[in-house]
């Protein structure tokens, strides 16, 4: 009998330790599951609002807000053209600077036509480092330079191992995709402090939310644009300038032409005018967004997934 006592108490003690282990399984699961909902409720209030409530409003008054001209680096294709084309058709005159003379020309002259605002051009090879800012900024001396969008940006031919790169490709990496954004920020940055008013818009990448193996020095540097851009808005937002950070995945531009399949324009894949429509809608709303409404839903994912699902899913980009 003593010995049934002992093995029911024991049976008694046991449900409890197990009553207190689910209790707290169960607090653990409501927690995650109520935080869960919160984000999701989060990011789905960020998508309403920044890119379907601008749809119903009028536009905003990008000259009034930052100023009458506009700088686009990196301007001659892909997201900065259309972003430049974007800025002119909100009426700011624009600063072209690239590195073809031709191509910035035409751009110009289009622009012009089209939006009846002013341009000037400035051939800047932003890989030979120092030697082309004196130029850019005696351009923009004199003009009310508002918003700065640092979109110049190199990638590798195709996704590949660092130890491959060659030596040219990573001075171009980092003075391409880092120095120029810094210098540029340098020269217009005062000027925006002394009217207190001004946009800063960095263009980095999806590959900057995890490590990004076969595009190591090309994530490393969209990176350093990320953490660039969110130390210079709480430095400089109190004195009344955005700093915002686009981190778009992948867009149909001359940087995926190495892939069939994301070179063709498809939901997730928007073409260079889609994206800028869509991102120049969120200036001064995001300080830190992928800046295109499908690609909002894939950060959301890529920002939770584990990083070694996204390391094996970046290390297949180079066979699609």
């Amino acid at each position: 009998m003593a010995a049934v006592d002992s093995f029911s108490f024991l049976l008694r003690e046991i449900g409890q330790a197990c009553s207190c282990v689910i209790e707290t399984l169960a607090f653990i699961g409501a927690f995650y599951i109520m935080k869960t909902s919160l984000t999701v409720a989060s990011n789905t209030y960020s998508l309403i609002r920044l890119y379907f409530i601008p749809r119903l409003v009028s536009r905003p008054d990008l000259v009034k807000l930052y100023g009458s001209w506009a700088a686009v680096t990196g301007c001659t294709s892909g997201i900065g053209k259309s972003y430049a084309k974007e800025l002119a058709c909100h009426g700011v005159n624009v600063v072209l600077i690239s590195r073809n003379k031709e191509m910035l020309e035409a751009l110009a002259k289009d622009i012009e036509d089209s939006y009846k605002v002013e341009t000037e051009v400035v051939v800047a090879d932003f890989s030979r480092g120092r030697q082309v800012y004196p130029a850019i900024k005696k351009a923009l001396l004199g003009k009310e330079t508002g918003i700065l969008v640092n979109n110049v940006g190199v990638f590798y031919d195709h996704p590949d191992y660092f130890a491959n790169l060659t030596e040219d490709k990573i001075w171009d990496l980092i003075n391409i995709n880092i120095g120029a954004a810094n210098m540029m920020v340098y020269m217009v940055l005062p000027g925006m402090v002394q009217r207190k008013k001004g946009a800063i818009v960095n263009v980095s990448s999806m590959s900057s939310y995890h490590p990004s193996p076969r595009m190591t020095a090309y994530s490393a540097s969209k990176a350093y644009l990320d953490h660039f851009s969110q130390s210079l808005y709480y430095e400089y937002a109190p004195q009344g300038i955005f700093v915002q950070c686009l981190c778009p995945a992948f867009v149909c531009t001359t940087m995926s032409k190495y892939s069939p399949t994301l070179s063709k324009k498809s939901l997730f894949v928007p073409s260079a005018d889609e994206y800028a429509h869509q991102a120049i809608a969120t200036l001064g709303l995001s300080r830190r967004t992928p800046g295109y409404s499908l690609h909002s839903i894939q950060g959301f994912f890529a920002q939770i997934i584990p990083e070694w699902l996204w390391v094996r899913g970046v290390s297949r980009l180079g066979s699609f």
